[in-house]
């Protein structure tokens, strides 16, 4: 397999020079749209009168993501899965763009930056992550916006553009693993493992997906996918590339990590949704929490650790739909 080259400055400077052949430093040529890379501001970088500032998103050796001036961002495919990834992101993004509220990022230029490696350059617009700034009560509205417009997207032609399916997960394995993960937790001191008593094997045998039930989701619903405003409406969704068809309560789950469990519920009962995937959404985050910070309970990455205990908190925050353990011997819809 050839070794795909190492993005630099200089390569990157020249592609977007040819992409944006007037305009300068900012590329103000480039087509407006309602797509927003998010993220936190860009840093002053790498610039000069041959061609736009830019200047990598991430670090590490061999960066990806670039910011291009202060209106656009360009992402590189560093291999060929992330290339099939990237054309079936495009796609699917002009596919969701009309069912949701929200921005869905939108490309100005798309091609290949080196041979069967893709890029996109697309448009910023004002806003911070999810991260930054909190969610008010009318960016649930939002949220809950962009939980209905991914039912209404035609399953049939996402699959058309190849999204895969994706099989429900088991919520009592997954609660097995966090049994076992919640008793490192408390000899670590991190976490009262008498908390997932709450959710029992019946409870979890009740909660399981049903039949019929799939739909569009996103399957990334991180706090830094979200572009959120100062006043806390949420304005874009970002990162599209992991959207699967599957269980809608995996995206319910991803907004307790982002948002809170209390404002995850909210919006995914104002989306429709009942009792029952707003649970399995509440404990899959739940168990996913306990499970993934335990794994890295032994990291030397201060920044990781702070991440999954955030949202650790945020998942178990206390919400009126505690009474898991009644399922059995209630109409799920009465838990809410």
């Amino acid at each position: 397999m050839t070794q795909a080259p190492t993005p630099t400055a200089d390569t990157v400077r020249r592609l977007v020079r040819s992409l944006l052949k007037d305009g300068g430093q900012d590329g103000k040529d480039g087509k407006d749209g309602r797509g927003s890379m998010g993220g936190k501001e860009p840093r002053q970088g790498t610039g000069s009168a041959a061609g736009p500032d830019v200047r990598p998103a991430t670090e590490g050796a061999d960066p990806a993501t670039w910011w291009v001036g202060t209106r656009h961002v360009l992402r590189l495919a560093p291999d060929r899965e992330a290339t099939v990834r990237q054309r079936r992101e495009l796609r699917l993004r002009d596919l969701v763009r009309p069912h949701v509220p929200v921005a869905v990022p939108v490309s100005v230029a798309h091609g290949e930056w080196a041979p069967g490696l893709t890029y996109t350059l697309d448009t910023k617009v004002p806003g911070g992550s999810g991260e930054e700034h909190d969610v008010s009560a009318v960016g649930e509205a939002d949220l809950a916006g962009l939980l209905t417009g991914l039912r209404e997207v035609p399953v049939r032609q996402a699959e058309t553009l190849g999204v895969p399916r994706a099989a429900p997960r088991s919520l009592e394995a997954l609660r097995r693993a966090a049994v076992r993960a919640a008793e490192r937790l408390a000899d670590a001191d991190e976490f009262d493992a008498a908390r997932l008593n709450q959710l029992t094997a019946p409870a979890a045998a009740q909660l399981a997906a049903q039949s019929g039930s799939a739909v569009l989701t996103h399957h990334a619903l991180t706090g830094g996918h979200l572009v959120v405003s100062a006043d806390g409406r949420v304005r874009g969704v970002l990162g599209w590339a992991g959207a699967v068809v599957g269980d809608p309560a995996e995206d319910i789950a991803g907004l307790a990590l982002a948002v809170g469990s209390p404002a995850a519920v909210r919006a995914a009962t104002l989306a429709g949704y009942g009792a029952r995937p707003c649970l399995r959404g509440l404990w899959l985050a739940r168990c996913d929490t306990v499970v993934h910070l335990a794994d890295a309970l032994t990291s030397r990455d201060p920044g990781r650790l702070t991440s999954l205990r955030t949202q650790l908190r945020r998942a178990w925050e206390p919400i009126l739909l505690e009474r898991v353990t009644d399922l059995r011997d209630s109409d799920p819809d009465d838990a809410l």
